[in-house]
């Protein structure tokens, strides 16, 4: 019995040596080395208490080293957290024939394309959508649909690569770049109005055992725009939109799920266009945990981490208990109210950055840059200069905290322009 984990995160957030600590068998990391440093963190050093903890840089030859370790360790389970991995890894364990989801099973979770045809299908509402090969099917999508336009990588993350295409204009320059060959690897959709929302949760043997939704109080998209403070908040118990954005998730799951599947145990991240005329419109679903903080708040929530909750029913290890929740129709329901705040990298010289802050309230606090540091912009949605995770009693009081705070932390960082 022996585990091998593909890691492409920082450690910090994995304490994997707690969460497996009632394992008896060797545990492997394979950690992507560019993960560390951007966050604060040293590249490891030597296997930190673990059987044997190597680094990559290459992806293309990532997946070699896995099979290598896999032969040498005698692995049993192939673990992949990171939306970059889930994929690959599944294809490895068809591979190397050991237990877990297979390629199949993952895709509807990976390719937009996919998953926005099988959730269609289902009577899950998307927006508007083709996989544009040409120009001319770009601009004969525009005649149809307007601006603004919406291209995704197909099998993008965190916003990267994203590209919000409001006129004629941008359009021209945006095929010029993009479309000197045909190619099928972007997504093209109708922008869709309204607020983003996200549903995170579990499932264990195909069950939906644990799920709560949050509303984004920002644009995912202006991640390299916005130099101010980002509000994320869970949802209320009796919010109107709360039912409602749970059996849309249900509903998404059911369709991507292919029969006879093993894609069975797994944290699940979905995001929900809620529209100014009160429609949900899918955005997408993903078989992982929440990325940025969203575990964290999801923990202050229910007193569990989703990442460590999907790994060990994995790998078939008892789960942690629910702590301080209520119940409403069978329902899991939190106790209490949480969100986050934050803010993200932007270019420049730092000079000032918030101090730590002492309210009770603040559950979690971050700092992802140093001062003198000469930062570049934010690559991605995830890419963070500060973050807060607090709780309150009410969404209400939890908005009303985490919005304070927010002014003070823009009030206390300083980041200077440096002339390129």
């Amino acid at each position: 019995m022996s585990v091998l984990i593909v890691h492409r995160n920082p450690l910090e957030p994995f304490p994997y040596q707690r969460w497996l600590h009632d394992y008896r068998g060797p545990v492997v990391i394979l950690a992507a080395r560019d993960r560390f440093e951007p966050f604060g963190e040293q590249v490891p050093v030597g296997d930190l208490g673990y059987t044997r903890l190597e680094t990559f840089d290459d992806d293309e030859r990532m997946s070699e080293r896995v099979v290598r370790l896999a032969a040498e360790y005698g692995t049993t389970h192939l673990i992949g957290e990171h939306e970059a991995d889930v994929l690959r890894v599944a294809t490895l364990r068809e591979r190397l024939g050991l237990p877990g989801a297979r390629a199949a099973d993952v895709l509807p979770f990976r390719d937009k394309a996919v998953m926005k045809e099988l959730a269609a299908r289902a009577g899950v509402e998307v927006a508007p959508h083709t996989v544009p090969e040409t120009a001319r099917d770009v601009l004969d999508f525009a005649a149809l649909h307007g601006f603004p336009l919406v291209f995704k990588n197909r099998t993008g993350f965190n916003s990267i690569g994203l590209r919000i295409l409001r006129d004629r204009d941008a359009l021209t320059a945006f095929l010029a770049e993009a479309y000197g060959s045909p190619r099928d690897d972007l997504l093209l959709e109708a922008y869709v109005p309204g607020r983003m929302c996200h549903v995170d949760g579990l499932v264990v043997n195909g069950e939906t055992v644990l799920a709560w939704p949050s509303q984004y109080q920002y644009e995912l998209a202006s991640f390299g725009s916005d130099p101010g403070s980002r509000v994320d908040l869970a949802l209320d118990p009796d919010d109107p939109l709360t039912g409602r954005l749970l059996e849309m998730t249900d509903q998404a799951l059911a369709a991507l799920r292919p029969p006879g599947g093993r894609l069975l145990d797994h944290a699940f991240h979905a995001e929900i266009f809620h529209t100014p005329d009160d429609r949900l419109v899918l955005c997408e679903i993903a078989c992982r945990s929440g990325g940025g903080k969203i575990r964290e708040v999801f923990h202050t929530l229910f007193g569990v981490n989703l990442a460590e909750c999907s790994i060990r029913a994995q790998l078939g290890l008892p789960l942690p208990e629910v702590e301080g929740l209520t119940r409403s129709g069978g329902r899991p329901m939190p106790a209490r109210m949480a969100g986050q705040v934050l803010m993200m990298k932007r270019p420049g010289l730092i000079h000032s950055l918030p101090d730590v802050p002492r309210e009770p309230w603040v559950e979690h606090f971050w700092l992802f840059a140093r001062t003198g540091q000469v930062v570049p912009p934010a690559a991605g949605s995830a890419d963070f200069l500060t973050v807060a995770v607090a709780s309150g009693p009410s969404r209400t009081e939890c908005e009303r905290r985490l919005r304070s705070l927010g002014a003070r932390l823009e009030e206390q960082v300083r980041v200077e322009a440096v002339p390129s």
